[in-house]
């Protein structure tokens, strides 16, 4: 019976961090809680004897030691000097060290580079305050060269912080300017990532993405289509800093080490300082913080006596990380970290014992060990993205072996290449041609028809799927250790991801156009034929477009038409092309916003699939379909402004034709655009009209009543912060008979022709 004791007082302190959360959101329902925890553990004192009644006192102690460490903390974040100068919006001087790397986000508007700042002192009205406070910079381009660790002094006003960890967001107003370099471990260990970088930059661009991120989770210049393949996969815990990477990364250095016949506790300071430089390689962020702690739990499971050992330093982890950040107890990286090893170390070894019984105990251990983790975070998992992966524990299986030299062979080319730069590149190459078998199994891991299922978030759908996981991993090792039987149950979930599960009415027969259910966001499918589809617009995320022409059957699309360069039609174009033969790519003419423009040229190159602008007044025929582009017209602008403020109005708007159908189909062209079109177009009438602009306030209501459509649509995300579609744009449409379908409640919604005519299926 395995040692719960100090798991017990982990687990404790967790729930006190996520009771900290509580209070400082919900004051009152968060102390109850507290109250009540406490309560229940005292209670469980008096009825326990020993060992037993000292654990639960020492976690009642635990418990509120947390809880009071994480609410003073937040306290102090949302309440302290920073935070008040904030909450009036003052002009400051603020002087700090830049404590992560920038990230650069792509807004409709143009583009901001988002970067933490340590704030050591904030002067204001002639006052200066020494503190110690985090702050979110909303700089521009010149806060992206900037080091970590850097010590920087800038003019810029306070704006109170979304995020309850961040005291302020600060939006700087003049130059930075650099007080002080980093110091020499942040600078050696930027050199050591930008020579992995350099190792591999001569390999192809999977590759050349992949070796950073196993390494040291850079993973800026992972395409997105890969990405997208990983998380269907189960696969994306590669491209993140986790505990994994430092176990492969000092495991191997204590490895050298015994080599060179250091022995007993120098052996500990070798590991001490392994787990240093990892922190500093990856970054001292929280997440890799806690990657530490979880990988330095995986070193203690590699000794004697490994798995009491590591329970043990698991529950000490999580305690040491709850009393020294109880806001992680927040953190979804944290939760499945924690998950993952706990899952390993308490599922794993009754699978492993099962499947021992009738197959080699390596074999054996290394199936075990990707189903215990997976079964331990899949509720959490499904929590966050709404599916449910059936290929993760194959894919991890097939990965596995490589993960430990691409990780090793990716570190050595970054150090060597310090040192001579083409033995850096030889073990970058070497490195690379790992990564690519992991890209490769992702990549046709995602393509089974079956990788993954939908599943609901609600309480009710999270609730069934946690006792399913519960049920199979407890029952799971009586069933596989029987040779008969664990064939059978392999054989079964191997059918299930390799034959597409069949959904009842879907898609339903001589479905011409599908609206696809992608959120806030447009993405449309026109059958063209078995399997084959045009696509309009990609939707604003990867996985459900993926998912919507999946569950449609399409794996051929001999036109993607993205209507424009807005994030919510283009940000999901690597769920069309992943797993698909995408012919070619037809865009607008105006090329704005600029990172729309970079993230459709990233992914058409990644694949391979050409790009054009949509000609004015093209007709094009694909079997039993025609279409004609109306707009924008030929002389209209190719350059905007650089903020996408103008690039509704130059959405393709298309005309198809299909099974004795028209469909008007019109991006988010402005009433302006409209009012061109009524007149270009007078007397056009269509069966099915796609609502421009999500249903927006803003249309020409006299040209949507012109067309007399039968069917419209409006391609709209639940609970947006837009307003979509607007009262003003559907009871016109509504009172005038026409059957209005909106996504956020109908799902996606198919247009059916059959012999009685056009009718209407949802989904």
């Amino acid at each position: 019976m395995p040692d719960l004791r100090l798991p017990a007082l982990g687990a404790a302190a967790w729930v006190g961090g996520l009771l900290a959360a509580l209070a400082f959101r919900e004051p009152a329902a968060g102390r109850a809680c507290v109250a009540v925890g406490v309560i229940v553990l005292l209670a469980l004192a008096v009825r326990l004897h020993g060992a037993h009644r000292l654990t639960a006192v020492a976690a009642v102690l635990v418990l509120v030691a947390v809880a009071l460490v994480g609410m003073l903390r937040q306290h102090q974040v949302a309440h302290g000097p920073v935070a008040m100068l904030a909450a009036r919006r003052a002009a400051v001087t603020v002087t700090g060290t830049v404590a992560s790397d920038p990230h650069v986000v792509h807004g409709r508007f143009g583009t901001t580079v988002m970067v933490r700042l340590a704030v050591r002192a904030v002067a204001a009205r002639g006052s200066v305050v020494d503190l110690r406070s985090p702050v979110l910079v909303l700089g521009d381009e010149a806060w992206r060269g900037l080091p970590l660790g850097a010590a920087v002094r800038v003019d810029g006003r306070l704006d109170p912080a979304d995020d309850p960890g961040e005291s302020a967001v600060l939006t700087p107003r003049g130059p930075v300017r650099l007080t002080h370099p980093p110091d020499l471990w942040w600078r050696g260990a930027a050199a050591v990532r930008g020579s992995i970088r350099a190792s591999v930059a001569h390999r192809p661009a999977e590759p050349r993405a992949l070796v950073p991120a196993l390494v040291d989770g850079d993973d800026s210049d992972v395409p997105p289509g890969l990405a997208e393949d990983f998380r269907t996969t189960g696969l994306t815990h590669l491209l993140a800093v986790s505990g994994t990477n430092l176990t492969l990364l000092v495991g191997f250095l204590l490895v050298v080490a015994r080599w060179c016949r250091v022995r007993g506790r120098w052996l500990y300071a070798v590991g001490a300082l392994g787990i240093a430089g990892f922190v500093l390689l990856a970054r001292t962020e929280p997440s890799v913080v806690r990657a530490a702690a979880m990988g330095a739990v995986g070193l203690l499971a590699m000794g004697a006596n490994g798995r009491q050992r590591a329970l043990r330093g698991l529950g000490a982890a999580v305690l040491g990380l709850m009393l020294l950040d109880p806001a992680l107890a927040t953190s979804l990286g944290f939760a499945l970290s924690a998950l993952a090893t706990a899952g390993i170390l308490l599922l794993g070894p009754p699978w492993r014992d099962a499947l021992a019984r009738w197959l080699p105990r390596w074999l054996a251990e290394a199936i075990a060990v990707p189903t215990a983790a997976q079964l331990a975070c899949t509720p959490l998992i499904a929590a966050i993205s709404g599916q449910v992966s059936l290929a993760a524990v194959g894919a991890n299986l097939l990965a596995e072996p490589v993960v430990g030299p691409a990780t090793v062979l990716g570190l050595a080319g970054g150090l060597l290449g310090l040192v001579w730069g083409p033995l850096g590149r030889a073990a970058g190459t070497t490195a690379s041609w790992c990564v690519a078998w992991i890209a490769f199994v992702a990549h046709r891991g995602a393509a089974l028809p079956t990788a993954h299922i939908g599943w609901g978030t609600g309480a009710g759908a999270l609730l069934l799927l946690t006792v399913a996981t519960g049920a199979v991993a407890l029952l799971g090792p009586r069933l596989v250790r029987h040779r008969s039987l664990g064939l059978g149950c392999s054989l079964v979930l191997v059918a299930v991801v390799v034959v597409r599960l069949p959904s009842p009415g879907w898609p339903p027969a001589g479905w011409v156009l599908v609206a696809c259910d992608v959120g806030q966001g447009d993405a449309l499918a026109v059958r063209t034929g078995p399997g084959s589809a045009l696509v309009v617009d990609a939707g604003p995320d990867p996985a459900p477009t993926r998912r919507c022409l999946d569950d449609l059957g399409i794996r051929s699309v001999p036109r993607l038409v993205l209507t424009h360069f807005h994030a919510d039609h283009v940000d999901g174009i690597a769920g069309v092309l992943a797993g698909r033969r995408v012919t070619a790519i037809e865009t607008t003419r105006l090329a704005d916003p600029p990172a729309g423009v970079r993230e459709v040229a990233r992914a058409a190159t990644g694949a391979g699939v050409p790009i054009a602008p949509a000609p004015y007044g093209s007709t094009l025929r694909f079997g039993a379909v025609t279409l004609q582009v109306l707009w924008p017209l030929p002389d209209s602008p190719v350059e905007g402004p650089g903020d996408g403020s103008t690039a509704n109005e130059a959405s393709v708007v298309l005309l198809v034709e299909s099974h004795g159908l028209r469909l008007l189909l019109t991006g988010d062209v402005e009433p302006q655009g409209q009012v061109v079109l009524a007149r270009q177009l007078s007397g056009l009438h269509v069966d099915v009209l796609k609502i421009p602009h999500h249903g927006s306030r803003y249309q020409d209501e006299d040209w949507l009543l012109s067309l007399h459509p039968a069917v419209a649509i409006a391609s709209v995300g639940a609970d947006n912060d837009y307003g979509h579609p607007a009262r003003e744009t559907l009871d016109p449409l509504t009172e005038a008979g026409v059957d209005v379908y909106r996504t956020d409640r109908d799902g996606s919604v198919a247009v059916v022709a059959d012999e009685n005519g056009l009718r209407v299926s949802t989904h």
